[in-house]
């Protein structure tokens, strides 16, 4: 619950600045993450269900970030966030189904098959499958939660999520999110832990995560005391390589500042 942002930023220009120098880089658009093949694909789901891939040439073997946009699982578009480029990875821009023409629990399934394309696929644009790091802002933030941390989703796709090398939710829920509540008639004001909560499946072989939220006094109702609890609680289970922290001065919208600590995290569990 600490900020060091500064020292990272330095020390990531330090580091990163010749090596970032000497490679090229390559966007792949519009790939389709469920197979043609897929049992009642429908065309809002081939339209919307594609992902972005931004990697170096020439380098095997790269660290990989799935990054899943924010908007409240009702708005946004996949994305590459430009403070990713250039550092030596391969960034997976993910988009998904929105609510209303989709049920927002929809997004969850979305995102854990994109997740399960990269585990199957990434070699193919030099990342490497056993250093898969899932991230995204907000709404993003929650569905990367939701994705590793119910172990039965990827479990369907015959993955392991505790292969996934580190979970980095930005500003994430850790309860049921809004829109879900929304639809059920519940307000905002009125927290749910259920099986569309992360919190819901708390446990002590989770993958190390680093949870980051704006200021508690800036960030959205609760979003910062649902991380805290959400840390605590997994704490308490046993998990270790878990981390806090609190962007003093920022709201929600605090991923510019934050995206240096996921470049630290990266290099720290790569």
């Amino acid at each position: 619950m600490i900020k060091r942002t500064l020292v990272y930023i330095l020390f990531l220009l330090v580091t990163s600045i010749s090596f970032s120098q000497e490679l090229s880089y390559k966007t792949v658009k519009n790939i389709s993450y469920y197979p043609d093949e897929t049992v009642g694909l429908t065309e809002y789901q081939r339209a919307q269900c594609r992902l972005d891939i931004y990697y170096p040439e020439g380098k095997k073997d790269v660290p990989v970030i799935v990054w899943f946009h924010g908007g409240g699982l009702t708005g946004g578009g996949k994305e590459i966030p430009q403070a990713l480029k250039n550092e030596g990875y391969c960034i997976v821009g993910v988009g998904y189904r929105l609510s209303p023409k989709v049920k927002a629990a929809t997004c969850i399934d979305d995102a854990t098959a994109a997740v399960a394309w990269a585990f199957k696929n990434i070699t193919d644009y030099n990342g490497d499958p056993d250093s898969i790091f899932v991230s995204g802002h907000s709404a993003g933030g929650y569905l990367a939660l939701m994705a590793v941390m119910d172990k039965g989703r990827l479990a369907k796709y015959d993955i392991d999520a505790n292969d996934v090398a580190g979970l980095v939710p930005f500003s994430g829920h850790t309860i049921t999110h809004f829109t879900i509540r929304s639809e059920r008639g519940i307000p905002g004001e009125q927290p749910i832990i259920d099986k569309f909560a992360p919190l819901y499946f708390v446990r002590n072989d989770a993958p190390p995560t680093l949870l980051i939220t704006g200021d508690r006094e800036l960030e959205m109702l609760g979003r910062f005391e649902e991380n805290a609890y959400f840390y605590r609680m997994m704490k308490v289970a046993g998990q270790e390589h878990i981390t806090q922290y609190e962007m003093q001065g920022y709201g929600h919208n605090m991923t510019h500042p934050a995206f240096p600590l996921l470049i630290k995290f990266i290099q720290e569990h790569k």
